[in-house]
């Protein structure tokens, strides 16, 4: 018999990675949020360096986001998304393809970011079974690669800590060397120097399991959760000519990167190298409801659309494809991002978030920062058998001086909204200063 618990009793939310024991001694509570700062339970404001988890691209409180779902939710809040439809999916798909790099004209609906990684990889898969290269099975992605936390996603991601405790996770993906290369890389702004043969790895994979079986590959064309490491020069192109070689689709994993993360509106865009397939979610509705979309080429999308009409062609899809009032959210933050012109802003921002950034080298155990677009690292030294410890540290110091920071190891991850102003960087770098001079 279950003992009723009350209502505000921490201990029956068990919290996705977070260490769910020292929080709950010392919960870390936000209760409002608004442009760029939220409010904790105590009435502080704190700064938000981190655009929420990487989403909340436009700010928090968006009037035109939060008018589209009040609306759409007393209009039409839920309507099935297998055989059927409604307005608004048709008329958000219709304005995504339209700031989606030039070739993606069309887009499929999931729920998150891990969604859109698996639909990617299924549509890969069946793409070349369609085309007749059943044999096209394998999936290649990268060491320190993050894809989300589903099956697929874990199986193709790189990250120890996300792969090790769940079994054999998916057979046929095998993993291409990472590109972080600090001895040679260390402090690069922007984009490294070195590093563009870590493209050929991929030729080696090729060699060993024969192009003949190999459906795709999949890369986050700026690697975002595994502590921000920028791909070298000439390497993304390298991938994509070796892909074109071997008949692979390349798959880019945007889920970070889209939406005007790095000064254009994907780091499609901004790298110049076009894939088959984009991934995104997170910015799409500026993180206020679920979603992700995932953009396909016609070349990949047409294969499908053959046989007897009355036929489904793609056995893929969830409940909630495409929720109205997910897409009444994406469509208030499709209006928004174009009014503010945020798809591109972190263009003009960049040169003075990148010199503010690299005036923390020489503070006690940063080992390295690296940045691009409205994206920044500060790698620290670890503490000598504890890793991860001081970062954490940092970002408990960080939170208690009314900044929120990202860490993933011992990495400091920032990404705000890009609506920040200078002002407002050079109060978060003030406050990280401190904190790294503090840094035990």
């Amino acid at each position: 018999m279950n003992v009723p618990v009350k209502t505000n009793d921490l201990e029956a939310f068990w919290m996705p990675f977070s260490a769910n024991r020292q929080f709950k001694k010392a919960p870390r509570m936000f209760v409002a949020a608004d442009r760029m700062h939220y409010t904790t339970d105590d009435g502080r404001k704190v700064l938000d360096g981190t655009a929420g988890l990487w989403c909340c691209n436009a700010g928090h409180n968006r009037p035109k986001i939060v008018e589209a779902i009040r609306q759409q939710a007393g209009e039409l809040d839920y309507a099935p998304a297998f055989q059927m439809g409604h307005p608004k999916v048709f008329e958000f798909a219709s304005k995504l393809v339209n700031v989606a790099p030039p070739g993606f004209n069309h887009v499929f609906f999931t729920n998150s970011g891990s969604e859109s990684v698996e639909t990617a990889l299924k549509m890969a898969l069946a793409y070349h079974r369609v085309k007749g290269n059943g044999s096209k099975f394998r999936l290649i992605g990268r060491e320190r690669g993050y894809h989300g936390v589903n099956f697929g996603g874990i199986s193709v991601g790189g990250i120890v800590s996300n792969r090790k405790m769940f079994g054999t996770l998916l057979t046929g993906v095998d993993h291409m060397r990472h590109t972080h290369d600090p001895a040679r890389n260390a402090f690069t702004k922007g984009q490294p120097e070195y590093g563009a043969e870590f493209a050929d790895d991929l030729e080696r994979i090729v060699a060993l399991h024969d192009a003949s079986t190999i459906a795709a590959v999949i890369i986050e064309p700026m690697a975002g959760s595994t502590g921000v490491l920028m791909p070298p020069k000439g390497y993304l192109e390298k991938i994509r000519a070796i892909c074109d070689k071997h008949d692979i689709l390349l798959i880019f994993d945007e889920v970070i990167t889209g939406y005007g993360r790095l000064g254009a509106p994907f780091a499609t865009d901004y790298f110049g190298v076009s894939p088959d397939i984009i991934v995104t979610a997170k910015g799409v509705t500026n993180g206020v409801i679920p979603m992700g979309a995932v953009f396909a080429k016609s070349k990949i999308h047409d294969v499908f659309m053959t046989g007897p009409e009355h036929l489904i062609e793609f056995f893929h899809g969830y409940t909630y494809s495409g929720n109205p009032i997910a897409c009444a959210a994406g469509i208030g933050t499709l209006e928004t991002y174009k009014e503010e012109g945020l798809l591109t802003r972190g263009a003009e921002l960049a040169p003075y978030w990148e010199e503010q950034l690299h005036s923390l080298k020489g503070l006690p155990h940063v080992i390295d920062i690296r940045n691009m677009g409205l994206i920044g690292a500060i790698e620290l030294e670890p503490i000598a058998g504890e890793p991860t410890k001081r970062a954490f540290s940092c970002f408990l110091d960080a939170f208690e001086h009314n900044l929120l920071i990202r860490t993933t190891g011992d990495i400091i991850a920032l990404s705000p909204p890009l609506i920040i102003s200078k002002s407002e960087i050079d109060q978060l770098f003030e406050i990280l200063r401190g904190v790294l001079t503090r840094a035990a």
